[in-house]
């Protein structure tokens, strides 16, 4: 946002001012994590019990693919849809930043909201779920966008389809972490949390290659291909926390 905001501006000075936030923002997020409360190490590994449990945890290894392919909504926002914007729609360019803007907005009101029914493994894949529904339909609105519409319909189209896709980037977001920590056995929840957390960065790595070649090179087929795989990523979410929930390793109970 702050970035589309200096590019708008285009001065010296605009610039330096977003270096000079992101700053303040890296001292104000290390004074949060200083008031975190202390707690207490992990019990020792026993003896016989393999080091990295997670790598052998294979339902706790799949949530962590479906979510990567979720997590595809990021790169989508930052790099996805400005060039969709600039190559493929009538909108004007500053529109990509204002997208940014809306999607920063809306995550600061509403995601605690739509967090607070995510309070479990069953619940959080009831939100992926939905959240894959959601990407799905933003995708085939994105698409609509690609008509030759005119400037003031394919704005409309576009802020309507970028907030179809805020709610469900929301609602995957509180659904993921949720099972990533709701999965995690007792005492083992770092080795758990690094292997959840190369889900956004598999996607952010793969997300610039397949991005640009199904929106720019397949157009309107390339985002139903990337709505499908939102949906059937979110679909498939249930039965694989149903079946991690039968390992003993995660010890917890998921309702049928």
């Amino acid at each position: 946002g702050l970035g589309g905001l200096a590019l708008s501006v285009d001065t010296e000075a605009a610039y330096l001012a977003v270096f000079v936030a992101d700053a303040v923002c890296f001292i104000a997020a290390t004074l949060v994590l200083r008031g975190l409360p202390e707690v207490p190490p992990a019990p020792p590994i026993a003896a016989g019990e393999p080091r990295l449990a997670v790598l052998r945890d294979r339902p706790y290894a799949l949530i962590t693919l479906l979510n990567a392919v979720m997590y595809l909504n990021m790169p989508l926002l930052s790099l996805g849809l400005p060039l969709w914007i600039v190559h493929r729609t009538d909108a004007p360019a500053w529109l990509a930043a204002a997208l940014l803007m809306v999607n920063m907005i809306s995550v600061v009101l509403f995601q605690v909201r739509l967090a607070r029914p995510v309070t479990g493994p069953s619940t959080a894949a009831t939100a992926i779920r939905r959240a894959g529904l959601l990407m799905f339909a933003a995708c085939a609105v994105y698409a609509l966008s690609g008509a030759p519409i005119g400037t003031a319909a394919a704005i409309a189209v576009l802020l309507a389809a970028a907030v179809i896709q805020v709610f469900g980037e929301m609602m995957q977001g509180a659904g993921g972490w949720e099972l990533s920590f709701a999965l995690a056995p007792d005492g083992r929840h770092g080795q758990y949390q690094g292997f959840y957390g190369m889900a956004p960065q598999i996607a952010r790595m793969l997300g610039p290659l397949l991005l640009t070649t199904m929106l720019l090179g397949w157009g309107t087929a390339g985002w139903l291909t990337l709505g499908a795989a939102f949906l059937l990523s979110g679909l498939a979410i249930g039965p694989v926390v149903r079946n991690a929930a039968r390992l003993p390793a995660t010890r917890v109970k998921v309702p049928a």
